[in-house]
């Protein structure tokens, strides 16, 4: 409910905002390089999957993400697909936004939503990222879907991240063995 509610505020807000945070949540990217310098050319012709070379993302490895429905119909519906190949989509341009562009926005409207009780003082921009990265958990109870989704060097990486949302514990008592 709370993301829903913060999503349909950024979508007034700030379409750019709306659909970084939609493709944080969505499709994993990260905000400041991999959706900032996303161009046109990096998706498909029916916007179903984004194609990063390794020097694009943060892993450094080709990177192939499917988006999930709701992704391409906003892209569709905010005219991305007539974009030419070497257009950002953010800025729908050739040239490109400053490194700070989506740390800017999200700090002004995360004052707003503060206000209207919507968010926390701790959320940030990798929220989108790091609730993405519970729901899929959550669906799944499978970290290594989690690593996989997340393009997570490791498993390791992604234990480390689930426990530091409080996801995973090792203390179980049903899961020790029995004598």
């Amino acid at each position: 409910e709370q993301l829903q509610a913060v999503l349909r505020f950024l979508e007034g807000y700030n379409k750019n905002l709306y659909l970084c945070a939609l493709l944080m949540y969505g499709c994993f990217l990260r905000p400041h390089r991999e959706i900032r310098l996303l161009k046109r050319r990096h998706l498909n012709d029916d916007f179903t999957t984004i194609s990063l070379s390794g020097t694009e993302n943060k892993s450094k490895r080709i990177r192939i993400v499917r988006l999930p429905k709701y992704v391409t119909s906003e892209l569709v519906k905010h005219g991305l697909h007539d974009l030419p190949p070497h257009a950002y989509l953010v800025t729908r341009d050739t040239e490109g936004f400053s490194g700070d562009y989506f740390k800017t926005l999200w700090t002004r409207a995360k004052r707003e939503m503060i206000k209207k009780k919507m968010v926390e003082k701790n959320h940030t921009l990798y929220s989108f990222r790091h609730t993405g990265a519970v729901a899929v958990y959550q669906k799944t109870k499978d970290p290594y879907k989690v690593q996989k989704a997340m393009f997570h060097s490791s498993l390791t990486v992604t234990l480390v991240y689930l426990r530091s949302l409080g996801l995973m514990v090792d203390n179980n008592l049903d899961e020790l063995p029995d004598l």
